[in-house]
């Protein structure tokens, strides 16, 4: 009688998770630590692809070269399964590997904003790319084969990605990633040493490790609807539902850990977030145009607009915002009626002045801005607007 096939002992999530996070803090200095949570949590999530709808993406972003976003992806692509470093690679060559059959690769962008960044001009193509990966159905379509005979294929994008660079990232991208803030050292802030040849293999086991567990645990994990923190939303809630996920697999403290952790990264984004220009307008004339006021005249909505210290409008495209681009920028916007928002007559002492009223722009304010740093929105104004 032969002895039974000796089964694999199953590995506690949570202290695997442990010790990935133990094993960055040895080589990372992060912001804080929701950022450990986030990324430990990260790089499980890549082991796991086909248990989710989307797949978000981390991006490690500082203002100084020199803050540690490099070493992350190094400690990153240790963990993750099938890492490829992808510097200035192209779109082509980044969809064709995903597609190719070999297993999803976990893609690593360094210096990601010499693609994105202010001299290099709109690289469409690969943010197009890195829009359809993040959800399971993404694909990107190529024309195949030779002259009339060419037909169009689909070509699997969803994988796993990384980033790292300098500044800010498409708002397509910021909005699909969790964004870690990074700085550079303090001089009390200490790491070991990172060596390739003795630390990445470290790396590798746990990276095994968490394949072994995520290929014994991820009938638990498909399908989850992991419950949401208050106020997790909409595009944020996408982006940590997968975390949130395997954060309830493993259980321990890793559950309270990571929406403590997605609460603060998400707050962290939004404050961060200006919005699109228009938005940023409307904020604006919300928040230090019009506030108390049912009425301005356009002469004195640009002055008040052009003098705002840390605004774009003093200098928008090297010029300042003048009554015709106001006028065309709100007329991008509804009123409560459906209508563009227009300028309308004001009466003033001895004069009939173009400007605008708060009743035109009070819809606008309720849909597209955040909410109000200190008081809420002023009142609805009276029907002495209507005129």
């Amino acid at each position: 009688m032969t002895d039974p096939t000796p089964t694999t002992p199953p590995i506690d999530g949570a202290a695997l998770l442990d010790e990935v996070e133990a094993f960055h803090r040895r080589f990372n200095v992060f912001p804080s630590e929701a950022a450990f949570v986030a990324v430990a949590l990260w790089d499980a999530h890549a082991h796991l692809l086909d248990c989710f709808d989307s797949t978000p993406r981390i991006a490690f972003l500082s203002p100084e070269p020199g803050s540690g976003k490099t070493r992350a992806l190094e400690i990153v692509e240790t963990l993750v399964p099938q890492p490829m470093t992808a510097v200035n690679a192209s779109a082509a060559a980044l969809f064709r590997s995903v597609s190719s059959g070999n297993g999803k690769p976990t893609i690593l962008f360094d210096e990601i904003d010499t693609v994105f960044g202010p001299k290099a001009g709109d690289n469409e193509e690969l943010r197009g790319f890195l829009n359809a990966g993040h959800r399971r159905t993404g694909v990107t379509y190529r024309c195949i084969g030779d002259g009339g005979q060419q037909t169009v294929q689909a070509f699997p994008s969803y994988c796993a990605v990384a980033v790292a660079g300098l500044g800010s990232l498409p708002d397509t991208i910021m909005s699909r990633a969790v964004i870690v803030r990074m700085r550079r050292r303090a001089r009390n802030e200490t790491v070991e040493p990172f060596r390739a040849r003795i630390h990445e293999a470290e790396g590798h086991k746990l990276r095994d490790r968490l394949a072994q567990w995520a290929e014994h645990d991820s009938s638990s994990i498909m399908g989850a609807w992991p419950e949401m923190p208050d106020g997790v939303s909409d595009r944020p809630a996408d982006v940590w539902e997968p975390l949130l996920a395997i954060a309830d697999a493993v259980g321990g403290h890793w559950p309270e850990r990571a929406r403590a952790a997605c609460v603060t990264l998400v707050n962290a984004s939004r404050a961060n977030d200006k919005g699109s220009i228009g938005v940023r307008l409307l904020t604006d004339l919300r928040d230090h145009v019009m506030v108390g006021i049912d009425r301005l005249p356009t002469v004195a909505i640009l002055d008040r607009l052009n003098a705002l210290d840390d605004a774009p409008w003093a200098d928008l495209h090297g010029k300042p915002l003048d009554n015709r681009r106001l006028s065309k920028m709100l007329a991008e916007y509804m009123t409560a009626d459906n209508e563009p928002i227009a300028s309308r007559n004001i009466k003033t002492a001895g004069s009939v002045l173009k400007g605008y009223y708060t009743a035109d722009l009070w819809d606008a304010w309720a849909r597209y801005c955040p909410p109000p740093p200190e008081s809420p929105l002023p009142p609805l104004p009276g029907t002495e607007n209507t005129a």
